[in-house]
């Protein structure tokens, strides 16, 4: 990973994050992109018994913990969120789910994050956009990402 900040100790810091068993796949702070995978667990079900089919809340909060480790590896600290918006295109269906967050600005007051959700078969199931307070973070430094 070539990420400015160790990103592995902070997925153990919240419970709930601990709890998504969440695995940082690749970091690039020049480009201020981040991937993100999960795998499938019972808890994370549509319905009992139902297959490996995803709950869409477990899916948002996927999204909106990818787009915040994103800006920790940027800032070394982790920004409240702010707005999270997310559209589902299709079912989501099987073992992992991955997340692509792309830092489109992050500014003195308001970072905007876009994050694609693609099933395992690479397949994009739902897209989101993140907004997160970043007054009182930590400046980005040179790798700050402007739009």
């Amino acid at each position: 990973m070539s990420a400015a900040v160790d990103l592995q100790p902070w997925l153990a810091k919240s419970p709930f994050v601990a709890f998504l068993g969440l695995e940082i796949v690749a970091a690039d702070p020049d480009a201020g992109e981040l991937v993100m995978q999960m795998r499938f667990r019972p808890e994370f079900g549509r319905s009992s018994g139902g297959g490996e089919r995803w709950h869409g809340g477990v899916i948002s909060a996927l999204a909106d913990t990818a787009g915040d480790f994103a800006l920790i590896m940027l800032h070394g600290a982790a920004p409240p969120t702010v707005n999270l918006r997310i559209d589902y295109l299709r079912p989501i269906v099987g073992v992992a789910v991955t997340a692509r967050v792309k830092v489109r600005k992050t500014g003195r007051s308001i970072a905007f994050v876009d994050i694609d959700i693609h099933g395992e078969d690479g397949t994009l199931v739902a897209i989101a956009r993140g907004n997160y307070a970043t007054v009182g973070l930590p400046a980005a430094g040179p790798q700050e990402v402007k739009a």
